[in-house]
């Protein structure tokens, strides 16, 4: 029987943490298991789940591995533990796929699609120049972005940081024309009263959906506000298994759900949410700020998940200022994009060629990400 034998954690610029799992016949699957400004505490949950369990184990069993690293403990769920998990179950599904010789997607049921959109960042954190930037990414052959709706607001704002975000979203679409998808990232950083009244602000421009519009711990609103507009709503980045979208897909509010490969429980789980998904007529459209491994197990999901909508990568993205995706891998053309698409990879596994002389230079770097603390002009902490 082959055994889990050893393991690596690397934390990387700009704020990643990757997984090396090695079994006893010499195979290498790789994960990414972090959440972004926690990377150590998600480090040592991972070491906690290889040290006590994982270690001299079948890495085959996946199914059973994942029900165990999530019930064997009295407490689960929450974001340290499934990113953990989640990073484990990716790296034992490349270890598979690596084993018999075919792409993860093959092993879940085979592709239903060949290629999957994706869609550009602009504008940054506090969104400016967004007209220009959307026109020079339309260049390059995008045909969807994503901006961030607002910086900072108050729980209830004034009509010039409504006019402000409105005039953004219009020099967007006035620079890309209708042909080109927007997508809206309200960011969790808006209150009830202030998404309601953007919705409305924002609706005459088509956005392709706004995402987060409130907190997660404020889904309960998301049908009302869903009631005022026609904007399709997106969430889930902060929600980390099925049973944390259980309650959005009775209530039906929402359109598009965004589970993170790397939060929510890997690829085992999110092929679960993604099914649970399309029962309910809501489409998939994975959060992926992060690095090329994430990506990756996106993809594959993607590949197999017929409700897949479009593909969020970070390429270039506001906080990828030391390193991009692409440095980390052997061959970066697997995720070449052409007119807005990226090819499904080929490869064995999740179907990249990870650089490891390269991850083991970065991980020599310092690397101590963690989100700004953002306050109103009263000194009051406001929502990043």
């Amino acid at each position: 029987m082959t055994e889990i034998v050893d393991y690596d954690l690397y934390e990387v610029p700009p704020r990643w943490l990757f997984l090396r799992i090695e079994t006893s016949d010499g195979t290498v699957g790789w994960g990414e298991p972090v959440v972004e400004g926690r990377a150590k505490t998600v480090r040592s949950a991972v070491e906690e789940l290889l040290d006590t369990y994982l270690l001299g184990e079948d890495p085959s069993r996946i199914e059973d591995h994942w029900q165990t690293m999530y019930r064997g403990g009295f407490y689960r769920g929450g974001p340290v533990l499934m990113s953990a998990i989640a990073g484990v179950d990716q790296a034992l599904w490349d270890i598979k796929g690596k084993q018999l010789g075919a792409p993860v997607y093959e092993l879940l049921g085979g592709r239903c699609r060949d290629r999957i959109r994706v869609y550009q960042w602009i504008g940054g954190d506090r969104p400016t120049d967004v007209g220009d930037a959307a026109a020079e990414m339309v260049d390059r052959g995008f045909t969807a972005l994503k901006m961030n709706a607002t910086s900072e607001l108050r729980r209830v704002d004034n009509p010039a940081a409504v006019q402000a975000a409105k005039d953004r979203l219009a020099a967007v679409r006035d620079s890309v024309g209708d042909e080109v998808d927007i997508g809206v990232d309200f960011h969790g950083r808006v209150s009830k009263p202030m998404a309601k009244r953007l919705a409305t602000a924002l609706e005459p421009y088509e956005p392709m959906f706004i995402e987060e519009p409130v907190l997660p711990e404020h889904n309960d609103e998301l049908g009302d506000i869903a009631r005022r507009t026609s904007i399709p709503i997106a969430t889930g980045e902060r929600m980390y298994s099925r049973w944390d979208f259980k309650e959005i897909f009775e209530d039906g509010s929402v359109d598009v759900i965004q589970p993170d490969l790397s939060h929510a429980g890997g690829i085992t789980e999110v092929t679960k949410i993604a099914a649970m998904a399309e029962s309910y007529d809501v489409a998939l459209a994975p959060h992926c700020p992060l690095g090329p491994i994430a990506l990756a197990a996106c993809v594959q999901v993607d590949a197999v998940s017929p409700n897949a909508l479009i593909q969020e990568q970070s390429l270039d993205i506001h906080y990828n200022e030391t390193s991009d995706v692409l440095d980390y891998l052997a061959d970066p053309t697997v995720f070449e994009y052409d007119d807005g698409y990226v090819d499904l990879p080929t490869g064995p596994g999740l179907g990249i060629e990870v650089d490891e002389a390269h991850v083991k230079r970065q991980a020599e770097e310092s690397v101590d990400w963690h989100n700004p603390v953002w306050r109103n002009d009263d000194g009051s902490v406001t929502e990043w």
